[in-house]
């Protein structure tokens, strides 16, 4: 009896210890970008079926200053067709910049039923680029109709220094007319803000000191250097795949910092992330999760 108790008190001295070494983030790249058109609310809807823990997704500003879900600030050819239903051609895709258009004009377009090269498995139907306030109720609605976990939310804020008043606002007005949905929608507490421009975390992490962030990587630079140009220490350390290995999984976590690599497609490429101890996954086939072996989530 003494034994069995002296195990229940280890047991649950190491057991909190556990559960967090385990947690692991399931994010969906766009909401499902692989199986449906990215950032619509059908492919949002569809990764919460799938089973996801956080719903990745873009946000650009229209002229009428809407936030609305979109990877580009303009109309990108491999996947929109005008209102008129025509294709958009590579070279002119920049000339439909969404920052000079009013929300009411950029709904008409279709995103979701053009075949996408890249992605010859997606659903096609009839889409349009909605307003974050529409996903985040449509989200919300979903889940508490059918029983499901609340998600996160990642949001991403798509600024380059080139395209300040070009094609969005300045960094601080941008982060601000994302944090005012947020805030309204009273989710601010299941959000982590993302972004490559550190002008954007920055921006967060002064105004808003308690919101998660994410620094997100893409070329193959010093962990610690861009940790001292952000001048903060995020919640997550966000790098394109190919640049994770175990050196920089370890300098993460010693930095107090998790680490969720993008965007992981194949359950290869998973399970050895996975094995590298990394924290969670963006992948754009969030259905892939199911079949690799994944830490509890606590």
């Amino acid at each position: 009896m003494m034994m069995k108790l002296k195990i229940a008190i280890l047991l649950a001295l190491t057991l909190p210890f556990a559960a967090n070494a385990q947690s692991f983030d399931k994010q969906g790249s766009r909401g499902a970008r692989g199986l449906m058109p990215e950032n619509t609310i059908g492919g949002m809807l569809r990764a919460l079926d799938l089973g996801v823990t956080t719903l990745g997704m873009n946000v650009v500003i229209s002229k009428d200053n809407q936030v609305v879900l979109s990877h580009e600030p303009y109309f990108n050819n491999e996947i929109s067709l005008t209102p008129a239903g025509k294709p958009i051609p590579l070279k002119d895709e920049r000339s439909f910049n969404m920052y000079k258009m009013d929300y009411a004009e950029i709904k008409k377009f279709d995103v979701g039923s053009k075949l996408h090269s890249r992605f010859p498995g997606q659903q096609k139907y009839k889409a349009y680029k909605p307003l974050l306030s529409e996903v985040i109720d449509s989200v919300e609605a979903y889940v508490k109709l059918h029983k499901l976990p609340k998600p996160n939310y990642g949001i991403e804020i798509k600024t380059v220094r080139k395209g300040d008043l070009e094609f969005h606002p300045e960094p601080g007005e941008f982060t601000q007319l994302v944090m005012d949905v947020v805030e309204k929608k009273k989710i601010s507490k299941r959000t982590i803000i993302q972004a490559f421009d550190v002008r954007s975390l920055q921006y967060v992490h002064e105004k808003y000191p308690k919101m998660r962030t994410a620094l997100m990587i893409d070329e193959k630079e010093d962990f610690e250097n861009n940790i001292k140009d952000l001048g903060f220490t995020p919640t997550v350390y966000s790098p394109y795949s190919v640049l994770v290995g175990k050196g920089l999984v370890d300098r993460c976590h010693a930095a107090g910092i998790k680490i969720i690599p993008w965007t992981v497609n194949s359950p290869k490429e998973i399970q050895y992330m996975v094995g590298l101890g990394v924290d969670g996954i963006i992948t754009d086939y969030p259905n892939l999760f199911s079949g690799v072996d994944l830490p509890v989530k606590k």
